[in-house]
């Protein structure tokens, strides 16, 4: 089928770097031509998975749900309305309208429905039938009911018993039957008694053969069943994160990341590691060659890329910093606040704009009310960045662990110097301390060390050096990331592991 898989499990309204990976990934292998499909492998039960694949960029024939792709259904935006589903509803049913749900009520109040819609309100995602208090089913929708799952009242809670899938005519695909976590996977022609052998049953039917690829992006629960289903396929793996613990690596013994240690250590099946960044190539090899006498190949490609430098079409904001990525812990948001709020007494018109989104907002926000900081320093939530960038002056991050550092990209892009703490990868990739920015030194459990180090770095920035020519240094050190140069990496790495094949498209089959 000529046909490169990129593996992953999750994918949510706030992705992480992995998914803004293979949306840039996207993009480049339709530049070149080649038959690609993205796998998630995850169940999403609150939102249609074509929302969130959609939002990131992906195009919805380019999109594998595991769970979807034993149906009939394709990866679809929804658009089952709640007109449809009252053509559905038995018996004479009270309507309110609450947010995003429309509840009917069934007169005598034993018997209720809620239809939960989509965010533009006009489509129905899911549908729970309640009768005396307790849930009975709860369906899924797209263009059609893909998916009912069955629940028994046990000990006052509803305990999910049985999940099946339909075609669109409304026959049964397979079912899944559940005991609490485990699940009992019936498929017509194979009972499979864990999500993994699921897994590895789906790769199975795949028919991989010599002139397709697997790319896996995320290997947990994922990489034993690909392995063992490969066929001759090729199989790639992404490394997005640092690949090892340093504090826990001594001469003899190192201590992998558990999210890649399975294809690690099963690295005599592996075709390619890929790694975003020179260093991290060069590290990966010495581990291999140290700990594991092994000699795989790891190549380096960068995980995104700019089309074009960003320039400002009026002049920046002065005194402005900018910062985006999940409001996450280990991004530590919180250290940029207090060292906003420091750096606001030696820089007083300095602000600080925080864009994304997260579990970390709530808290960020009192931490900016309890420092009286409303005024200059703002939670932005979620924006098209590439038109963001050029309106700042400077971009910095607080993140400790960085395997490339997309924002990092895009940021100089725009000519922003920058600051950051002085870790692998990405920020000594796309930071050179005291060229087109500062890198602060890492103090572990030194939470006020980092803090003051920022803030004085900020201060820097704003009064000791020409910050021009930090941002013409950051142009610079842009330019071998753009697009052009990515597609020609791709390009010659697609070729070597499949051949010339790969590009010529064939229709779907």
């Amino acid at each position: 089928m000529n046909t490169v898989y990129n593996v992953n499990r999750g994918i949510g309204w706030a992705s992480s770097g992995v998914e803004y990976a293979q949306a840039y990934r996207s993009k480049i292998f339709s530049q070149l031509g080649v038959r690609t499909k993205f796998i998630f492998t995850d169940f999403f039960e609150r939102d249609n998975i074509e929302y969130m694949t959609k939002n990131i960029g992906f195009a919805d024939e380019d999109v594998i749900w595991l769970y979807l792709w034993f149906t009939d259904f394709s990866v679809a935006k929804t658009t089952f309305t709640p007109q449809d589903l009252e053509e559905k509803l038995d018996g004479e049913f009270e309507k309110s309208t609450i947010n995003d749900t429309i509840v009917y009520n069934e007169k005598d109040r034993k018997h209720f429905v809620t239809a939960y819609l989509t965010k533009d309100g006009k489509a129905v995602q899911r549908v729970e039938d309640v009768f005396q208090g307790c849930l009975l089913t709860r369906d899924y929708y797209s263009y059609g009911k893909y998916c009912t799952e069955y629940f028994t009242p046990e000990n006052g809670r509803a305990k999910l018993r049985l999940r099946r899938w339909f075609n669109t005519d409304g026959s049964t695909a397979y079912e899944e039957i559940i005991d609490g976590e485990d699940i009992l996977y019936k498929m017509r022609d194979a009972l499979l008694y864990s999500k993994e052998a699921f897994v590895g049953y789906f790769f199975k039917k795949l028919h991989l053969d010599k002139s397709d690829m697997l790319i896996i992006d995320r290997s947990t629960d994922i990489a034993r069943g690909a392995l063992a289903n490969r066929g001759k396929a090729k199989v790639s793996v992404v490394v997005h994160a640092e690949h090892f613990s340093e504090n826990n690596t001594t001469r003899d013994n190192i201590l992998w990341n558990n999210f890649y240690e399975y294809t690690f250590r099963n690295a005599d099946k592996i075709d390619y590691y890929i790694c975003s960044t020179e260093v991290q190539t060069k590290l990966l090899k010495k581990h291999f060659r140290r700990y594991q006498r092994m000699h795989p190949k790891v190549v380096t490609i960068p995980v995104g890329s700019v089309d074009t430098l960003l320039k400002p079409t009026k002049e920046r904001k002065r005194y402005s910093l900018m910062t985006a990525s999940r409001l996450a812990p280990e991004k530590h948001i919180d250290w940029l606040v207090t060292a906003a709020v420091k750096a606001k007494k030696s820089v007083p018109d300095l602000t600080l704009d925080i864009y994304g989104s997260g579990k970390d907002a709530i808290e960020l926000e009192k931490l900016i009310d309890e420092n009286g900081a409303k005024d200059y320093i703002r939670l932005m939530g979620h924006y098209d960045l590439i038109t963001v960038y050029p309106k700042y002056e400077a971009y910095i991050t607080a993140s400790t662990s960085e395997g490339f550092g997309l924002t990092l990209l895009e940021a100089i892009s725009a000519g922003l110097p920058m600051i950051g703490i002085d870790v692998r990868y990405g920020n000594t990739t796309f930071i050179h301390n005291e060229i087109n920015g500062f890198l602060i030194p890492l103090q572990e459990d030194g939470n006020n060390e980092m803090i003051d180090g920022l803030a004085k770095a900020m201060v820097r920035l704003f009064t000791e050096v020409d910050i021009k020519t930090f941002s013409r240094a950051s142009y610079m050190f842009a330019k071998p990331y753009m697009t052009e140069e990515l597609v020609d990496t791709w390009r010659r790495f697609l070729v070597d592991a499949c051949g010339e094949n790969v590009f010529k498209k064939e229709a779907e089959q």
